[in-house]
């Protein structure tokens, strides 16, 4: 096994970290960081979550937790896994462990203290480091070599790895997309090709958490086509077939981004509430994994509809997945007066993502045009004058007719611009209700 040292890092120092390290030594067991926080800090990105092992089992790492005043949840008991709770922030703690039996979407372990039989079950040689407080790397399986040379390999034989647990074939794609250089592993891709047809098997909720992972890499693009050539899209997603409509987005999103021009010209016809946004950049740079699905999909609603039950997606990511289905409406040519009516009615998150999915299928756009376009997505929204309570004022019934009246002189108020005022609209509403009476 070889072994290394890494400099100090802030995050290790850091007092919270430090006070779980304490209480977790206490009695003498050893400690190590593992995981994504030592692959992270070995090639010096940023570390997000901290993970933490030990030998301990779970009910002394409890007691050592409490012990110290640091608060210790059981997360994932059957499995080893304590939260350690310090100054607001999680550490996952998790016993050393050893695999009985597997089925591909679960594992029975034992508890052990072995270092290299922890390391061994997981699933790719750079996911296999682990790091003591002093700073001394262990590296079993060569995964920091392979971690500066941009290769994406598993631990041991690949078909096993996987046959394990088949959402490491995921992992496999994931990992690729944020760390990996061609060419890729033959072997690894072709005990992906194999397995992909147990993809299905997978729970949504899992299946959704690697895929969205994948999609927030710089450019995921080349890793789906790969995952396209090599027969496994199909198994996971068949209507992710327009992967160079979500290669367009990724270009859109890392464009070099220009001062947008003022998405409302000002005028004395302009709404009162008119304002220059904020630049595209500020709106588009930051990578969205559903737009990014949305992008991937063809089929439209139903296509939609089916991926976002698939993948257990809450009811307003999926409506929101439908609703990025078609991205037609919305180009630089309309009229200050429709793009601001359709920021009114779509809100600012969606006109700015469908202003954006635009771009990204446009052929030779303008980009100053779509900059602008993109970037009304900051401009105010005016906000309809009229409350339900008055028409009840006006001596209405509480019913459906008032939703029915206040509805006509919201779609009166929007296609005259959002000009009329409190006073106006109050008058309209009036008009509306002795005619319904």
């Amino acid at each position: 096994m070889q072994t290394r040292r890494l400099p100090p890092q802030p995050w290790m120092n850091d007092p919270a970290t430090e006070a779980v390290l304490r209480a977790l030594a206490a009695d003498g067991a050893e400690i190590r960081f593992v995981g994504g926080c030592v692959r992270d800090a070995a090639v010096g990105r940023p570390v997000k979550d901290i993970d933490i092992a030990t030998p301990d089992r779970p009910e002394a790492v409890t007691a050592l937790l409490e012990r110290a005043g640091i608060k210790a949840v059981p997360t994932g008991l059957a499995h080893g896994t304590v939260t350690a709770v310090a100054d607001g922030r999680p550490f996952e703690v998790t016993t050393l462990r050893r695999d009985l039996e597997t089925d591909g979407r679960h594992a029975r372990v034992e508890f052990t203290d072995d270092w290299l039989a922890d390391a061994s079950r997981r699933d790719l040689t750079f996911n296999a480091l682990s790091l003591r407080p002093s700073g001394e790397l262990f590296d079993p399986f060569d995964g920091l070599a392979d971690l500066q040379a941009g290769r994406v390999r598993f631990v041991g034989e690949p078909r096993a790895r996987i046959e394990e647990d088949v959402l490491r074939l995921l992992r496999f794609f994931r990992f690729y997309a944020h760390f990996g250089k061609p060419p890729p592993d033959e072997a690894a891709l072709a005990a992906c090709t194999a397995l992909a047809p147990k993809l299905p098997d997978l729970s949504g909720e899992r299946v959704q958490s690697e895929l969205f992972k994948l999609l927030a890499a710089p450019d995921p693009a080349p890793v789906l086509a790969l995952m396209r050539d090599r027969d496994v899209l199909k198994h996971l997603l068949p209507e992710a077939t327009a992967i160079d409509r979500l290669a367009g987005l990724v270009r859109v999103e890392n464009a070099s981004i220009k001062p947008a021009q003022k998405a409302a010209q000002t005028s004395e016809a302009a709404p009162p509430k008119a304002a220059e946004p904020k630049t595209a950049e500020a709106i588009a740079a930051k990578p969205d994994s559903l737009r990014r699905l949305a992008a991937l999909l063809v089929g439209g609603e139903g296509a939609a509809r089916r991926v976002g039950e698939r993948l257990k997606l809450s009811g307003a990511d999926r409506e929101r997945l439908v609703q990025l289905g078609d991205a037609s409406d919305l180009v630089p040519s309309l009229d200050e007066r429709e793009r601001r009516l359709r920021l009114y009615r779509f809100g600012p998150t969606l006109f700015r993502d469908r202003a954006l999915l635009g771009w990204a299928i446009a052929p030779k756009s303008d980009g100053d045009s779509w900059h602008g376009l993109v970037a009304m997505a900051e401009a105010p929204i005016p906000e309809f004058p009229l409350k339900g309570r008055d028409a009840l004022e006006l001596g209405l019934a509480a019913g459906p007719e008032v939703g029915r009246l206040l509805a006509a002189v919201e779609r009166w108020w929007t296609e005259g611009d959002f000009r009329a005022d409190r006073k106006a609209c109050l008058a309209r509403l009036k008009e509306l209700a002795g005619r319904a009476g």
